[in-house]
C-alpha cells in the first residue's frame, strides 16, 4: 500500500507564496496549504462519482430492454436513444446554469444530498414500472421514460455542481481524479451486468425472452441503482462528519457559522463567469469539445453489429450481448483514461493548450465509425477487433484522459476562494458539451 501511495503521490502544489500574485499564462498561483491525503475520503469521492453517472450509463446500457418496449413504434425505436440524450443533457445543462448562477449562497452538501434523494425516488419508480405497467403503449412508456430521464438529469446537475465545487475546497487533485474514476466505474459495471444477464440464461429462439429484455431483469437492474444511490447517501453523510470535511468548510468559509455536519447556509464570494472563462479558457474549451464529440458514440454503438454471421455467431456476438459488449469496451477505455492522470508523470494538468489540441483531434473517430458494420449493412473494415479495440477503446480512453486532466487541473489556476465557483463552472462546461453533442447526435443517427 505504501508503494502504491508513493506512485500516486503528487508534489505539493498549493504552498503559500508571498504576495499571491497571479500569472497570465496559467502558472500555478498561490493557495492555502492543502490537506493531507486520506484514502477514506478518496474512496467516498470514488463512490460519489459512481452514483453521479450511474443513471446516465444505466439508460445507455439498458438500450436492448428499451428497444423491446418501443418495438411497436418504428419512430420511437429509431430515435429514443437520441431523445434520451437530449432530454437528459438539456435538463442537466438547465439546472447547471441556474445552480452556477446561485453560487453566492450555495450550500453544496445540501445539493449533493438532494440529488441522491431524487435518484433513489426515480430508480424506485423505474423498478416498479417494470412490474406494474408492462402492457402500456409504447407512447405512454416513452413519456414516462422521458420524465424519469429528465428527473435523473436534474439530480445529476445537482450532484455535479455540488460535488465538483465541494471537492475543490479540499485542494487535492487526487480527490477530483477519484470522482472521475468513479464515473468510469459507473460505465463499466452496468455493461458487465447486462452481458452476464444475457449469457447466464440458455439461448431462446424468441428475442423477447432474453433476460435483459424481461421485466424481472430490468427490475433487478433498477433496484441495484436505487441501492447504489442509498449507499452513497450514507457514505456522504459519514464524510460530512469527518474532521477533513470540517476543516475544508472552515478553510472555504472562514467567516461563516458552520454546524457539525457542514450543512448550514454559507456565503461565498460571487465570481463572474466571464472571469472564470478567461482564467480557464483552454481547459474549459477542451472539456467542452471533448464531451461534445463523445456524444456520437452512444448512437453509433446502438446500431453497429458484429461482422459475424448472426446465424452461426456465438451468443456474445449476437446483438443482445454485442451492443452492451461494445459499450463495455468504450467504458473500459474511459475508465483507464480517467485513472492514468493519477500518476503525476502521465498528467497534463499543466498543459492546458495541449489538452485543447488533443480534444480537437478526437474528431477523427467519427469517420472511423462509418467503417464499421452499421445496421448490419456491412463494414469497410470487416473486423470486430478493429471496432472494439481501435474505435471503442481508444475513443473512450481519450475521453477519460482529457476529461480527468481538465477537471483535475483547474484548481492550479485560481485562488483558494475561487475554487468552488471554478468547480461549478468547469462542470457547467462539461454539461454544455454533452448538451451540444446530444443534439448533434440526431444528425449522426440520420446519417448512419
Amino acid at each position: 500500500m505504501e508503494r502504491i501511495r508513493q506512485l500516486f503521490q503528487r508534489d505539493t502544489s498549493y504552498e503559500p507564496l508571498e504576495g499571491g500574485s497571479e500569472t497570465p499564462e496559467g502558472e500555478q498561483i498561490s493557495e492555502t496549504r492543502e490537506q493531507r491525503f486520506s484514502w477514506i475520503d478518496y474512496s467516498v469521492f470514488v463512490l460519489m462519482g459512481v452514483a453521479m453517472l450511474w443513471a446516465w450509463n444505466m439508460f445507455l446500457a439498458a438500450a436492448p430492454y428499451f428497444q423491446r418496449r418501443f418495438k411497436s413504434n418504428e419512430s420511437l425505436l429509431r430515435n429514443f436513444q437520441s431523445a434520451e440524450l437530449s432530454v437528459s443533457t438539456v435538463g442537466n445543462l438547465g439546472s447547471m446554469i441556474i445552480l452556477t448562477k446561485l453560487q453566492a449562497h450555495a450550500n453544496y452538501p445540501k445539493r449533493i444530498l438532494a440529488s441522491l434523494a431524487i435518484n433513489i425516488l426515480v430508480f424506485a419508480l423505474l423498478a416498479m414500472s417494470t412490474r406494474l405497467f408492462l402492457e402500456v403503449s409504447a407512447g405512454v412508456y416513452f413519456a414516462f421514460l422521458m420524465v424519469a430521464v429528465f428527473s435523473a438529469s436534474l439530480a445529476t446537475g445537482l450532484c455535479q455542481n455540488g460535488v465538483f465545487a465541494y471537492v475543490a475546497g479540499f485542494g487535492r487533485e487526487e480527490y477530483t481524479q477519484g470522482i472521475m474514476a468513479g464515473q468510469g466505474v459507473a460505465g463499466v459495471l452496468p455493461c458487465i451486468a447486462q452481458i452476464v444477464s444475457v449469457l447466464s440464461v440458455p439461448g431462446s429462439s424468441s428475442p423477447s425472452s432474453s433476460p435483459q429484455q424481461s421485466s424481472k431483469s430490468a427490475f433487478a437492474y433498477f433496484l441495484t441503482a436505487t441501492g447504489i444511490s442509498a449507499i452513497t447517501l450514507v457514505a456522504f453523510l459519514y464524510l460530512l462528519t469527518r474532521e477533513s470535511s470540517k476543516v475544508r468548510m472552515k478553510n472555504t468559509a472562514a467567516h461563516d457559522t458552520v454546524d457539525g455536519h457542514g450543512l448550514s447556509d454559507n456565503s461565498h464570494k460571487s465570481i463572474p463567469l466571464t472571469y472564470l472563462f478567461k482564467r480557464l479558457f483552454w481547459l474549459a474549451a477542451a472539456i467542452f469539445l471533448t464531451f461534445a464529440i463523445t456524444m456520437v458514440f452512444p448512437v453509433f454503438t446502438q446500431q453497429i453489429l458484429s461482422v459475424r454471421d448472426p446465424a452461426s455467431a456465438p451468443r456474445l456476438f449476437q446483438p443482445a450481448s454485442f451492443i452492451p459488449l461494445a459499450f463495455l469496451f468504450w467504458n473500459i477505455g474511459d475508465l483507464v483514461g480517467r485513472v492514468i492522470p493519477a500518476i503525476p508523470s502521465l498528467s497534463l494538468t499543466s498543459q492546458p493548450r495541449l489538452l485543447f489540441i488533443l480534444s480537437v483531434t478526437r474528431l477523427v473517430f467519427i469517420p472511423l465509425y462509418f467503417l464499421c458494420n452499421i445496421g448490419g449493412k456491412g463494414a469497410a473494415i470487416s473486423s470486430d477487433a478493429f471496432y472494439l479495440f481501435i474505435v471503442q477503446v481508444l475513443f473512450g480512453l481519450t475521453n477519460g484522459y482529457i476529461g480527468s486532466n481538465c477537471m483535475m487541473g483547474f484548481v492550479e489556476y485560481v485562488e483558494a476562494e475561487e475554487r468552488e465557483a471554478a468547480g461549478g463552472f468547469m462542470s457547467l462546461c462539461l454539461v454544455a458539451g454533452l448538451t451540444v453533442g446530444s443534439f448533434l447526435s440526431f444528425f449522426a443517427a440520420g446519417s448512419a
